[in-house]
């Protein structure tokens, strides 16, 4: 039998830590170490019990989650999912959390019985065992942005002969008739600023799935705004694909696009979640395949599960340009990984040469 992945649950809430531990230890594959109310509790346990995956609250007494996990990756970093209020206060502080270094993180459930529990616990479950995989030393080697000079994984070659250079020539696109279309999980927070922030002021259209929840997603892209050099917003049913800008699905809506004469514009609905996920970036993808076809460039992104693999295919099938995001640079190699797998991808290339590949295919 495998190991038992161990779990600390860090939360202020007696009644939070209770539903946690009770509900994740019937999975036989998890074991609750301990709980601890605030840092100073769990720093202790975690020194004793040496946990595999901490889940953090986001707010707590004496002292605040960010602080703790800024501390905690400094020093004895964890695979850390943060448990956050479904709050525009609990939004900023997810963000600034997985900032520093959290793995991922659930929204806690908005009653105490019943299916919403159980959906959120079933979640959390799956992210644990994904976080336990997690090799968090990347986050602060070379080799995180694909600069080692170790050996690679197969999947990191880049498939073309001709190599891409580094996008200096490839700043104007006024009139280009190319749309970018962007998918992302687990890490992906952080793994599309990296992109997001190199994309130049007139760039074509991006239209992006990154699973969150409602609330989180209209934060996410305020927050990409205000870093990048074009504008990033969270899309609305309707929006056009406009030179200069990203569009964000918002969360618990899947997004496709359509054409309307010479425009594209987005159509956003509540249908049935895909690979257990709304939004959902196969709904995108397989859009992206129907209506543009070779002028598409499709990205897959960190992420676990399958979600976006097949639609990637659909999309290499209908001629756009495809690219994975390799192994050594995803925090989950799941998604793309899947794609890799059915020969969907063009490319196989790190995170920080996702935008140079970008702008490569933009000038063909």
């Amino acid at each position: 039998m495998n190991q038992k992945i161990k779990v600390l649950i860090v939360d202020d809430s007696a009644v939070v830590r209770k539903i946690l531990s009770g509900a994740l230890s019937k999975y036989q594959d998890i074991e609750i170490v301990g709980t601890a109310p605030d840092p100073f509790i769990a720093r202790n346990k975690i020194l004793q019990f040496k946990p595999d995956v901490l889940t953090l609250d986001v707010e707590m007494p004496k002292m605040d989650g960010i602080t703790f996990l800024n501390k905690l990756m400094t020093h004895y970093p964890i695979p850390t999912i943060m448990v956050s209020s479904l709050t525009q206060e609990g939004c900023d502080a997810t963000l600034k959390a997985l900032e520093v270094g959290a793995v991922d993180f659930i929204a806690k459930p908005t009653s105490r019985l019943g299916s919403d529990v159980e959906n959120v616990i079933d979640e959390l479950y799956t992210k644990i065992k994904y976080a336990s995989k997690v090799r968090l030393r990347q986050k602060n080697t070379a080799g995180a942005n694909g600069n080692n000079n170790h050996s690679q994984s197969i999947h990191s070659r880049v498939h073309s002969s001709i190599q891409p250079d580094n996008g200096k020539n490839y700043t104007v696109f006024k009139g280009s008739n190319k749309l970018i279309f962007i998918g992302a999980s687990t890490g992906g927070t952080e793994a599309l600023k990296e992109v997001l922030i190199k994309m130049p002021p007139d760039s074509p259209a991006i239209a992006i799935v990154q699973h969150m929840p409602e609330m989180f997603t209209k934060t996410f892209a305020k927050r990409l705004d205000s870093l990048c050099s074009i504008t990033v917003k969270e899309g609305k049913n309707g929006d056009s694909l406009i030179p200069g800008h990203a569009i964000i699905a918002p969360g618990n809506y899947h997004m496709s696009i359509r054409k309307n004469g010479a425009m594209y514009r987005i159509e956003t609905n509540q249908d049935a979640p895909i690979h257990h996920q709304r939004p959902a970036v196969d709904v995108l993808f397989d859009s992206a395949s129907k209506y543009v076809g070779p002028n598409a460039i499709g990205v897959i992104m960190t992420g676990m599960g399958s979600d976006g693999a097949a639609g990637l295919l659909n999309m290499k099938e209908s001629g756009a340009k495809t690219i994975a995001q390799d192994e050594d640079s995803c925090v989950v190699f799941g998604m793309p990984k899947e794609a890799i797998k059915l020969g969907a991808a063009d490319r196989i290339v790190p995170l920080n040469k996702i935008p140079e590949n970008i702008l490569y295919f933009l000038k063909d």
